[in-house]
């Protein structure tokens, strides 16, 4: 089995009004303290810390954090992982008035405080409003890879199915004080960026490479860092990174959509080395699904992978759990997740949740709500003492 993990950014908020707090900067310092090393001296931040436990980063914004789980093998300690860095991180807040909520998009409108980093205020200059406007909260699922080219083999032939975790994750039906029409909206504010969204067939590692170095030397993206694409080599790890998820309200959601990815990673492994070559679906072909998946969620229809015409969102996602079956029975995941993906059918995602209690409470009861679901089992974390080393931040 291939390890994984992943990364979700969470939303700081004031939990008696649902609005937006800048306290990133007040608690990274409670979550990532300096570890000395036997000799009293400080540990070398490029050394990674000896534990288990998640690590926590700036985002964008002062609103927002940033937890990153260690490479998993197995779902149970994914899911551990993921509830232990949302109970830390929230314990961080609370020390400042604060909570944290996984929720994609702000529902409240409100000032955002960028982060104070060099890099950040040069993309504010260079990009202007889409950087101010920019408040999103991801999930983005890093998958082992043997190599740059497997790498790049396996994006070539799970472009055309990523849509669906998008309907699968929708989490942002607001947008700043609104009702957006859109079960994902963070999908469209993401998707203002020069380098994102759905990408060619590269069909090799030089062509990828090229292709980015190109994108790169066009001088509209800063640096290769803002190659933003639904799937990306990582830069500093040997993983795929699929990053079209919105975060998770549930945190077994997160977990259960990184194990459909690796399901994915390894299928289109498989693939390539059996000679099946990517299916030739045109990139606009692409974007059309993923505006969809965006719109509809799991409420309406989706394109279908294979033809890409309308179909039952129900059906769609049973065609992909369908697809990656062979692998998921073979690591022991199947009944894992049929019985996840019926539970979401059943309950719907994220955006549903969001919607029940606005008619009852409006905007500040659906961040109270979301704050709720997002500790959902954050016991269960095991939240460490309070004197314990809880992470490192990653700074770059």
């Amino acid at each position: 089995m291939r390890t994984f993990g992943v990364e979700e950014e969470l939303l700081i908020v004031d939990p008696e009004t649902g609005m937006l707090l800048a306290l990133a900067d007040a608690m990274l310092p409670r979550l990532v303290p300096p570890i000395p090393d036997a000799q009293g001296a400080p540990v070398d931040p490029a050394q990674p810390p000896a534990h288990e436990d998640p690590d926590f980063s700036y985002e964008l914004k002062l609103e927002q954090i940033e937890t990153q789980t260690r490479p998993c093998l197995e779902y149970p300690e994914l899911l551990r992982q993921l509830r232990q860095g949302r109970a830390r991180a929230d314990q961080a807040a609370r020390e400042h008035g604060g909570r944290v909520a996984a929720l994609a998009t702000s529902p409240h409108g409100s000032a955002t405080h960028l982060t104070p980093k060099q890099r950040y205020m040069a993309m504010q200059q260079r990009f202007g409003l889409t950087v101010r406007n920019q408040l999103t909260c991801g999930l983005h699922v890093h998958t082992l890879v043997e190599s740059p080219e497997e790498g790049v083999a396996v994006m070539d032939r799970i472009r055309d199915k990523l849509a669906v975790l998008i309907a699968l994750s929708a989490n942002s039906p607001y947008w700043n004080g609104a009702e957006t029409g859109f079960e994902s909206y963070r999908t469209q504010a993401w998707n203002r960026w020069p380098g994102s969204g759905p990408t060619m067939i590269f069909g090799s590692l030089p062509v990828y490479r090229r292709v980015v170095t190109r994108l790169v030397e066009t001088g509209v993206l800063m640096d290769e860092g803002m190659v933003y694409f639904d799937s990306r080599l990582c830069r500093h790890h040997p993983t795929v990174e699929v990053r079209v998820a919105d975060v998770c309200l549930r945190a077994e959601d997160a977990a259960l959509i990184a194990v459909l990815v690796r399901a994915l990673v390894e299928s289109a492994s498989r693939e390539w080395n059996d000679g099946v070559d990517p299916a030739p679906v045109p990139t606009l072909l692409l974007r059309m699904a993923a505006w969809q998946a965006s719109n509809c969620g799991l409420r309406g229809q989706l394109l279908d992978f294979g033809t890409f015409t309308p179909a039952p969102a129900a059906d769609v996602v049973q065609a992909l759990v369908d697809f990656v079956a062979p692998v998921l029975e073979e690591q022991g995941e199947l009944g894992l997740v049929r019985q996840g993906i019926g539970r979401i059918l059943a309950e719907g995602t994220g955006s549903l949740l969001q919607r029940e209690p606005f008619h009852a409470g409006g905007l500040t009861a659906v961040v109270e709500r979301a704050v709720d679901v997002t500790m959902q089992g954050a016991d269960d974390g095991e939240p460490a003492d309070e004197g314990s080393t809880l992470g490192r931040v990653r700074r770059g």
